[in-house]
């Protein structure tokens, strides 16, 4: 190999360690920042559940007997 050849080689193994470094620190980055994100003193966010009346099938089977 001449010297030519060499720095090719050197300067394409360089440019694929730079790619290879960004694109792990693109897909990185969310991972390492769920640690930092502060939700509140709450370990489950739940929403209010509406309390059930249960009279819509009853009027449905009544009206249908109408």
């Amino acid at each position: 190999m001449n010297e030519a050849t060499t720095m090719n080689t050197l300067t394409g193994i360089l440019r694929l360690l730079a790619r290879a470094a960004l694109l792990a620190t693109l897909v990185a980055a969310p991972a390492l920042m769920v640690p930092k994100v502060n939700a509140g003193d709450r370990i489950t966010i739940e929403a209010q559940s509406q309390k059930k009346m249960g009279a819509g099938l009853v009027l449905l089977v009544s009206l249908q007997r109408a």
